[in-house]
């Protein structure tokens, strides 16, 4: 058939649990935080929010504790958050195939960005381990938005910093706030188990297709589009 034009595909990823092995380490570097403030909240209740934006994310935990909830508290706790995962960045690593999916994208030409709910300030790290330099690869953070996930505007910006419609991009994420933003920018979502929610949550959140990890993802690239 001719006639058409074609659509490119694009892939806009998140990037903690995604790309890198770091859900874990923001997990650990919240329950710090809280713990300084005095605050107590079990550590699966903190896993079960990590991809939000910070601030969201921190409303939610202090409305589960019943505690008043006030801007110096929630900066504070951001300020502490952000000190103690430097200290345990040096653990980070990509994730299986992170890289060699990154670079099988750019060789088939396929446009990619990263579009993460962490700021800059806590995403280089990751970012650095990753091989992935913000000053010449579309990385966008936490700090170039309005909202973060679940809203859809990190997505949409990465999808405009790349220069595609974010219709016709795939949204590679590995929590049920990244599949929910995926469904409100109008992409199609790609789960990934590696950040450890589970098949059932990312489908019924609207994944698509569901991985383990980017190399699992990188063996069935053929199955969402990524060919030339």
């Amino acid at each position: 058939m001719t006639g058409f034009p074609h659509l490119t595909n694009a892939f806009l990823f998140d990037l903690d649990g995604t790309l890198t092995d770091t859900v874990y380490q923001h997990v650990l570097a919240w329950k710090e935080a809280l713990d300084e403030e005095g605050i107590a909240l079990s550590v699966w209740r903190i896993h079960r929010k990590i991809g939000m934006s910070g601030g969201l994310f921190t409303n939610m935990l202090l409305r589960e504790t019943g505690l008043a909830i006030d801007q110096d508290l929630l900066d504070r706790l951001r300020h502490r958050h952000s000190q103690a995962y430097k200290r345990l960045a040096a653990g980070v690593v990509p994730l299986p195939g992170a890289r060699d999916l990154l670079d099988t994208l750019t060789e088939l030409g396929l446009p990619w960005a990263i579009a993460t709910s962490g700021r800059m300030e806590t995403a280089r790290p990751a970012l650095e381990k990753l091989g992935v330099d913000p000053a010449r690869a579309a990385v966008i953070t936490r700090d170039e938005v309005e909202y973060a996930k679940p809203d859809p505007d990190l997505f949409l910006a990465a999808a405009a910093r790349i220069g595609v419609d974010v219709t016709s991009a795939f949204v590679v994420g590995d929590s049920i706030w990244d599949m929910i933003a995926a469904k409100r920018a109008r992409a199609l979502g790609i789960g990934l188990l590696s950040g450890g929610y589970g098949r059932e949550e990312l489908e019924r959140s609207g994944a698509l297709r569901v991985y383990e990890d980017p190399a699992d993802m990188l063996k069935h690239l053929d199955e969402v589009g990524g060919r030339r």
